[in-house]
Order: C-alpha cells, then structure tokens, then sequence
C-alpha cells in the first residue's frame, strides 16, 4: 500500500472521539457535569477534533493561541505550529462564573440534543471579537457571515482538552459520503495512490468545478471531492443534492477509479484566504497532498480579491503546511476555443465566454430561466431542477394555506 503524506504536526492521526467501555463511563459521567451549550459550529469543530481532521488540537484555544493564530497563525502552545483560524468555543458570563479552573463540562448540542463531549476547563477569558474580525476576515461588517458568527459568540471562551462523545447526525443522515480521515486515507493507500489533490465543493458541480478536477487528475494520481455536510447560508443547495450531482457526474464523465467522494462536518466561516489555508490543512489530515484553490475560494460577497485565497500560502514559511496548493486562474466556457479554458489559456475576450459560477446557476434555475447547455452537464441539471421543482411546490401549497386558511 501507498505511503501517504503526514497528518498536520504529527506522525499520526490524533482523535479524540471515545468508543467503547470507554464511551459509556464518560458519557454516564457527563450526565452530572454542567452543561454549557455550543452553536453548530462549534460541533463541527468538536467532530473534527474527534475524528482526527483538526490533528493534532487536543481541544479548543486558550488565549495566548488565540491571539496568536489571529495575529501569525501559530500555535505557542505547540511550538508555533502553523493553525490559520482560530478553534474556541464560549459561554455567557453567568455560566462561566460557575465554573472553576479545572473543573469538567458537558458541552451540548441543541440542535442535535445531545451532549457531545466533555471538556476540562483550564482556562477562561474575554476576546476582542473586532480583533480576531479583522485578522481573520478581514473585515468587521457584520453582513459578512463569518463576522456574524464572532460576534454573536457569547462573552467568554473557555479553553482545555475535550473527549468527543458523537459525531452527531452524520454518519446516518449522509452515509456513504460522511468519512473520517482514516478512512479516505484507507482508500487512498488501497489504491496506491501518492498525490491527492482535494476539491472543496459546497455547491454543486458545474463545468468550471469538473474542468478544475481534470486539470488536477492530469497531474495527481486521485482526485478527492469532499464536501461540506455542515450548515451553509440561505439559499445554498443542500448536500444531498449536492452528493446525486456529483454521483452522475463521475458516473459519467470521468475515468473510473480516478475519483473518491466524501463529506466533511464543518459549518462554512466564509474567510475566504484564512479558510482555504484551513481546507488545505484538514485536507493533509485526510491524506491529501495537494488543495485545489481557483477564483473566490471559501468567499463571500466582495469582501476578498479573486486570487487572495492562492496569494496567501505565498505567506507561509516553509514547512508550515505540507499540502500544497494548486492554483487555477478563472475558467469559464469560450465560444471560440469551443471548449473550458482559463485565462492562462484562452486568448480571446469577454464577449467570447460564459463566466461559470454556483451562484448564477443557483439564481437561473430558482428563476425559471433558461440554462445554457455549457453552464453545466445536462445529467446535473436534470437533478437540479427538479430540486427545484420541488422548492417552487412547497411555496406555492404554503402560499394556498396561507390564502384559504386550511
């Protein structure tokens, strides 16, 4: 079997998701602890932490981390190892003055209505969110939804090593495409494969997605196409949908065997440059050598240049990551080359090509409007429409309700 690339700062995968005797002590323990409830992102981070993909975090951030990760994306507490984002969870005031130094909590789920880990708390302290706002996103416009997400934390963060009880609804709600980085890289090392390149995808997969996929298949030895199964912003496609496009997709268009499927537990942050050196970093975990980076990767709105997300692992010294980049200039459908190109390849101008993006496609198919056939594979559409479809079905009976009282 294949060696394959080293987890982040560490010969192996470090998890913290207890199974077994173990499993059972520890969650009948945290029946008695205090409950401190955590946001959904927040679970996502938890997951991560237990299934190895934020090797080698032990648990969420102290202070000196984060600061320090804001401001030099390094760790102090782990030899100013590389880390881009900062990884904390936080409480109200008037929960956090009940605990201690040292103390044990349970961290809760509402959304799942669980306990989905316990927590030792060996540090509390405030941040300064238009701080970490600025550092990481760049901006401190709460219409920006990652700022929105840091400032709507509550007041205190607490700090300290965590043993993960579940991973949530995951694992049946999208089985078959939810996958721990051991298993990607299980499949990987069967195959013999050495280079990986990874595709981040939160929309569906139109023909810039798929021309970027070939361009890294014809210098990797697989693809990897993992998706994010955590929460979006209004108006994003489901992964449901997303996993039936892409199904027919590789069906259909690809060599066989060149390409593996998976999904991953993290809400988006939409940091755009800060998050794609995260993508790159998780991506290492799950056995990947190499992160696929084109236009706007991770953005949002017009909050970062086109290509901030590729100039920014220009910023990293060396050895800070060992998953290199593979930076794609913007591809779009030209007229007269007949065919995907990019700026790199394709002399003509403007008038000649189809931009390609998710959401202009998302906004055609919600309005009814004609797809261009380049836009994106007649199989793929299909699905999307019907999605569609189905949306427009369910406004239109709540719209009957509302009209006849029924």
């Amino acid at each position: 079997m294949a060696k394959l690339i080293s987890p982040h700062g560490s010969p192996e995968l470090i998890k913290l998701l207890l199974e077994g005797e173990e499993l059972a002590e520890e969650k009948k323990k945290a029946q008695k602890l205090l409950k401190v409830n955590i946001t959904s992102r927040k679970t996502g981070d938890l997951i991560m932490m237990g299934i190895g993909g934020f090797t080698p975090l032990t648990g969420f951030m102290g202070y000196d981390d984060w600061k320090s990760v804001c401001e030099e994306m390094k760790m102090p507490s782990k030899n100013g190892l590389f880390w881009p984002i900062p990884i904390t969870v936080s409480t109200d005031k008037e929960t956090a003055d009940k605990i201690k130094i040292g103390d044990e909590v349970a961290l809760y789920s509402d959304e799942y209505g669980e306990i989905m880990a316990t927590m030792k708390v060996e540090e509390k302290y405030k941040i300064d969110k238009e701080f970490e706002c600025k550092n990481v996103y760049k901006t401190t416009d709460i219409e920006h939804p990652g700022v929105k997400m840091v400032m709507d934390q509550e007041e205190i963060n607490l700090a300290g090593p965590v043993k993960v009880l579940s991973e949530g609804p995951f694992p049946v709600q999208f089985k078959g495409i939810y996958q721990r980085p051991e298993e990607s890289r299980k499949i990987f090392a069967e195959r013999g494969w050495k280079t990986i390149a990874a595709l981040q995808l939160r929309n569906p997969m139109h023909r810039s997605h798929e021309y970027l996929a070939k361009i890294a298949l014809e210098v990797s030895d697989g693809l990897y196409i993992h998706q994010l199964v955590g929460k979006l912003k209004p108006g994003d496609i489901p992964a449901d949908v997303r996993v039936r496009c892409i199904d027919v997709l590789v069906q259909n268009y690809f060599v066989k065997d060149t390409v593996v499927q998976g999904g991953y537990p993290l809400d988006m942050r939409y940091a755009g440059p800060r998050e794609a050196l995260l993508h790159a970093l998780f991506r290492q975990n799950y056995g990947c050598t190499h992160m696929i980076i084109g236009r706007d990767h991770a953005g949002v709105g017009n909050y970062y240049g086109p290509f901030e997300a590729q100039e920014i692992f220009d910023e990293l010294w060396e050895g800070a990551l060992l998953c290199q980049p593979l930076k794609i200039d913007w591809t779009f459908y030209c007229y007269k080359c007949e065919g995907m190109a990019s700026m790199k390849t394709c002399p003509h101008g403007k008038e000649d090509r189809l931009l390609l993006s998710g959401t202009m496609l998302r906004k055609a198919l919600s309005e009814g409007l004609e797809v261009p056939k380049e836009f994106s594979r007649p199989e793929v559409l299909a699905i999307l429409r019907e999605y569609y479809s189905g949306l427009q079905e369910k406004v239109e009976i709540k719209l009957h309700r509302a009209a006849t009282g029924e």
